[in-house]
């Protein structure tokens, strides 16, 4: 078998070893936030299909395969149908440059984080799609709020990011996990890193910053007439973007794949199993906060992204830098 050949079996392997995790994960990914918030609301959970409801999503994936998909008569059918597809996509080609482990990552380019911040900005192009093309005020109502919701969270998100690679130098995924041996970026940058990670609820429409969807104000938001598959795929693209945003959290904060402390038993451990570990802590984050914080209102959802974060993000760029040149810091 020539070099051609196999390069043409390794590529589509290495997509497939990437996404089909991706959408496992995805799927108990729901299971652990409805457990998790049960705990939180002192409930039991699902618990009935399967042993201690390990089923439930499977179960919840046929229901929707096998609902009637319905489009409302007036909507832009290509476009309607296109918005979910969109959305889900997104979320799993920026899959590419996030790195499990030493070399295990798909592309292992030298604009990794720009290409994952460019990618999280695309996102909101599904949701505008789904509602102009519902043709339901509602739903474009929902749309709206996500767009005008995103813009100041992606700036401060960029101003953060600047921060963290004045600190470490390389733009590369993997260069930035090797900078962070001696010590983790999350620990002098704390404050930059708590901003980035409410950011990045924000920017996924999360609670408390789910105002796109806030059910009591626009029925169900910018997805209010999508059945079936249509509402299936959404609902993916936002939890497959919880793990997504997750990968770079720990790439930038706790080290990436590196163990917990430099033990030789802990360095018999496998590095995707210590950046897997690592990456389970910020869903279970992005859960509780749900169950803990009531939703913001829209207001107070703009104010906090113009008024604070953006100063604040902006306001350390300065002094980063600055002791960073003074003292010749510069990685």
């Amino acid at each position: 078998m020539n070099r051609k050949s196999k390069t043409y079996i390794a590529v589509p392997a290495e997509i497939l070893g990437i996404i089909l995790p991706l959408l496992l994960g995805v799927a108990f990914l729901v299971l652990a936030e409805r457990k998790v918030m049960a705990f939180v609301q002192r409930r039991k959970g699902p618990d009935v299909v399967g042993s201690f409801g390990l089923l439930q999503p499977l179960a919840d994936g046929l229901k929707l395969i096998l609902k009637e998909p319905i489009s409302p008569s007036s909507a832009n059918f290509s476009l309607f149908r296109m918005a979910p597809v969109t959305t889900f996509m997104l979320s799993l080609v920026a899959r590419a440059v996030v790195p499990f482990d030493y070399g295990m990552v798909l592309s292992d380019s030298n604009i990794g984080l720009l290409y994952l911040f460019a990618i999280s900005s695309l996102g909101v192009y599904g949701i505008i799609i789904a509602g102009w093309s519902s043709n339901s005020k509602y739903a474009f109502l929902g749309a709206l709020r996500s767009a005008a919701q995103m813009v100041p969270y992606e700036v401060s998100i960029g101003l953060i990011l600047i921060t963290v690679l004045i600190c470490v130098g390389p733009r590369n995924s993997s260069e930035i996990v090797m900078a962070q041996k001696q010590i983790w970026s999350g620990i002098p940058l704390f404050p930059v890193l708590v901003m980035f990670f409410i950011s990045r609820l924000a920017e996924t429409n999360r609670a408390p910053f789910d105002l796109p969807e806030a059910e009591a104000e626009s029925v169900a938001g910018y997805n209010v007439e999508y059945s079936s598959m249509g509402s299936a795929l959404f609902f993916l693209g936002e939890y497959a973007n919880m793990i997504l945003m997750s990968g770079p959290c720990t790439s930038l904060s706790p080290g990436g794949w590196p163990p917990i402390l430099d033990l030789p038993i802990f360095k018999k451990i496998p590095g995707s199993i210590w950046f897997s570990i690592k990456v389970i802590l910020f869903p279970f984050l992005y859960i509780w906060v749900r169950a803990a914080f009531p939703r913001y209102r829209y207001d107070q959802l703009m104010g906090l992204g113009r008024k604070v974060f953006l100063p604040l993000s902006l306001a350390r760029v300065v002094p980063v830098s600055g002791v960073s040149v003074t003292f010749q810091w510069l990685p």
